[in-house]
């Protein structure tokens, strides 16, 4: 039986002496607590504003991105999107006669992968762009004092960005089964023979297609009735279908009520349908939860929510007014690129006095399965009188030209042609995108897409075949047809004469 090895997963960079601040009680300018993306970009943003700044960081700079999210998964990913696309390749006529996967050069390119890109996130590379670094946990003790390992700080402002962590439910058996999350799923030694994940959202997806792809025999359990339940209906549909060709065995509707781990020397999941399932390995992956209970929140006056997470308004502040918050703990959405803007954004309001805000609508969300599901701001049903036009990709030349016609682009307008929604289910979806997501900040109408020259064939194909669409739809127009059609006769009065 596989189970979580030691010693295996990336450490850190040592934490270099002439790369530290030791804490004082000196009034700092902007005190930053957690060093992931949100903490980085701030401490970046306030030291190039002047501003003295001093980030505290626990346990490692980079944050749940670089050592156990983004970065790792990807690499990850890349390996078994590899293995699937020679798998794949018979279709178009190339035959591989055998796939092997090494698990262990495997993750060996995944640690290469964090290796790699740490020293950008070092303390060192902090220090200098004009910031202080400071390794310790921190702890409020008023509204503008804290201490660093019991050594007393104060500040101007505040910046509280301390992430998330994965949430492993109660439930009977699961604790003595030893189960992986996002966090701990790197320190395996071992492809797992039977790998069961607990949750079909866009993490449990991810792995549990890449797991599949290297050789595990995969279950996806998902207490809604679909995967990705935050993605169109038919999104879901299209990556159920793939993890089906992929052998994975998608369980939905059903929920984990307790794992036997010995049954005859069997570890068995038993579902709430009745059925059960044998693994070796158990993947959770439900959600994660706020990192604030230790933070002496309520000492400084910042309110936190039932969950956990910081009450923040549009700016980013929270109740009180020296200090903000950003990333996952403010209860939008999870990912490393809103962590990104967020510490840009509070650190840019509380140094300079600024109110940019927060524009939740325009934040993009990809799943990086195979194939990818991306989207952004406004579903296709979420309200009456928006205009949805969508293109499947038997349309799109690309697509059919690479055998990938499983997916479709969707454009999601409002009643004046702005766009305000976009889903992509596709093969680089999430970089196709990002053309939809621009004209979406800037409250650009869908023709304005369409007017743009675009190379042939690509992916984006699809999303400007959308636009295309809502264009011909503005022509057809009983007002606008009447025009034109008169425009056309004028001018063929005209050259006839």
């Amino acid at each position: 039986m596989s189970t979580p090895g030691s010693g295996t997963a990336p450490a850190a960079a040592e934490w270099s002496s002439d790369s530290l601040t030791a804490p004082d009680a000196r009034p700092w300018d902007f005190l930053i607590v957690g060093g992931g993306t949100a903490g980085l970009v701030a401490a970046h943003t306030a030291a190039g504003f002047g501003a003295t700044t001093l980030l505290v960081e626990r346990e490692r700079t980079g944050g749940d991105c670089l050592w156990t999210g983004c970065v790792p998964s990807k690499a990850l990913l890349a390996a078994a999107h590899a293995a699937g696309d020679a798998r794949a390749a018979a279709s178009l006529g190339v035959h591989v006669d055998s796939v092997s996967v090494d698990f262990g050069a495997v993750m060996e390119h995944v640690r290469a992968s964090i290796t790699t890109i740490e020293p950008v996130d070092s303390p060192a590379a902090i220090r200098a762009a004009g910031a202080a670094v400071a390794q310790g946990t921190v702890v409020f003790t008023g509204p503008t004092s804290a201490t660093v390992d019991g050594v007393a700080v104060t500040f101007t402002q505040a910046l509280v960005a301390t992430g998330s962590s994965p949430v492993v439910p109660d439930l009977p058996g699961l604790a003595d089964a030893s189960p992986l999350t996002s966090d701990s799923v790197w320190s395996l030694t071992e492809l797992p023979g039977r790998l069961l994940v607990l949750g079909g959202g866009p993490i449990g997806c991810e792995l549990g297609q890449a797991f599949a792809r290297l050789g595990s025999s995969v279950t996806i359990v998902e207490a809604a009735e679909r995967l990705i339940p935050g993605e169109t209906p038919a999104a879901a549909d299209i990556l159920a279908r793939t993890f089906r060709d992929d052998g994975i065995d998608v369980r939905t509707g059903v929920k984990l009520t307790s794992v036997d781990a010995d049954r005859d020397g069997r570890r068995v999941a038993l579902l709430d349908d009745g059925s059960e399932v044998e693994v070796e390995v158990i993947l959770v992956a439900v959600g994660r939860s706020p990192r604030t209970s230790s933070l002496g929140l309520a000492a400084a006056g910042v309110a936190v929510t039932d969950s956990g997470h910081i009450e923040v308004d549009e700016r980013l502040r929270t109740s009180n007014p020296r200090i903000w918050a950003a990333g996952d703990l403010t209860g939008y959405a999870p990912f490393t690129h809103t962590a990104g803007n967020h510490g840009s954004l509070a650190a840019s309001n509380a140094v300079l006095g600024l109110r940019r805000t927060v524009q939740p609508d325009v934040i993009p969300r990809v799943t990086y399965t195979s194939p990818e599901v991306a989207s952004f701001g406004v579903a296709a049903d979420s309200r009456p009188g928006l205009r949805v036009h969508t293109v499947p990709h038997s349309e799109v030349d690309r697509a059919v030209a690479e055998g990938r016609t499983r997916g479709y682009s969707q454009l999601v307008l409002d009643q004046k042609g702005r766009v305000v929604g976009a889903s992509i289910v596709g093969p680089r979806a999430g970089e196709s995108l990002a053309e939809a997501l621009l004209a979406g900040q800037q409250g650009l109408k869908g023709r304005a897409m369409a007017g743009a020259i675009h190379a042939y064939p690509t992916w984006s194909d699809g999303i400007w075949k959308a636009s295309l669409a809502q264009g011909r739809a503005d022509l057809a127009a009983t007002p606008t047809k009447q025009v034109t059609t008169a425009l056309a006769r004028a001018r063929r009065w005209w050259v006839s004469r």
